[in-house]
């Protein structure tokens, strides 16, 4: 679950990286804590949702033409490429219509799409993820690979541990959308502006993980869906 340095990938075991990759080191309990409990409330409550994912699934197909789920290849551990299980949002081949990240007032949502992104529904299906042991409930979002050739060096550490379904990052740029308000230009500010300003928060909580503080991320995450506004200790563009 947790490699030796000299098991990382040549990428990874560099300087920058050196220093998250210790200070994760000295908590190997916490991170089995963390897959453990992963993997019986992703189990759990893939059961108890399962009813409500077939409604969804359903209400997606009639509401647009296309699957009801949306799968794109991500990173996540160690530079590992696997498939993200996502609700369809969208109309069908919409990443051949624009970005792949969602700008303000995205023509490419569809009506329900809109309704299951405000409340985050379509992250869902990302239990399959977790189960499967390709995510966590809590860990720096997976990103597409054209942005993972952007990282920086110690951007790398954010890799040490499983991509997460959410995160501070998360929750402090829940409207993400709204500051990408130019499609033309999506990608450079993505890039440029707002990638480095979510690893500060990513980088941080690699430094600092603990089970608990993910356990508490967890419902910071549910108040922040309810409405909830969170104040960072760190400049937030947009804010």
């Amino acid at each position: 679950m947790f490699k030796e340095w000299n098991q990382l990938p040549d990428f990874m075991r560099i300087d920058e990286v050196r220093p998250y990759y210790e200070s994760l080191k000295r908590k190997l309990f916490s991170m089995y804590l963390k897959r453990g409990f992963d993997l019986l409330v992703s189990a759990f409550m893939l059961v108890i949702l399962s009813p409500a994912m077939i409604a969804i699934s359903i209400a997606i197909v009639v509401d647009s033409q296309g699957g009801a789920f949306f799968r794109q290849e991500r990173i996540t551990q160690y530079g590992k490429k696997f498939k993200i299980f996502k609700f369809r949002t969208m109309v069908a081949n919409a990443e051949k219509l624009g970005t792949q990240i969602t700008v303000k007032n995205d023509m490419r949502i569809t009506k329900i799409g809109a309704v299951l992104r405000k409340y985050r529904i379509d992250e869902l299906p990302q239990l399959i993820n977790i189960l499967l042991g390709d995510m966590s409930f809590v860990g720096t979002r997976p990103e597409a690979i054209k942005y993972v050739k952007k990282y920086s060096k110690e951007m790398y550490a954010t890799l040490l541990l499983p991509a997460g379904v959410t995160s501070l990052a998360c929750i402090y740029y829940k409207d993400e959308a709204k500051l990408l308000n130019i499609t033309e230009q999506a990608d450079k500010v993505y890039i440029e502006e707002i990638l480095p300003e979510k690893m500060y928060y990513n980088l941080k909580a690699i430094k600092n993980f603990s089970f608990w503080d993910d356990i508490r991320t967890m419902f910071m995450t549910v108040f922040a869906v309810l409405g909830k506004e969170y104040k960072s200790d760190h400049i937030v563009l947009g804010k």
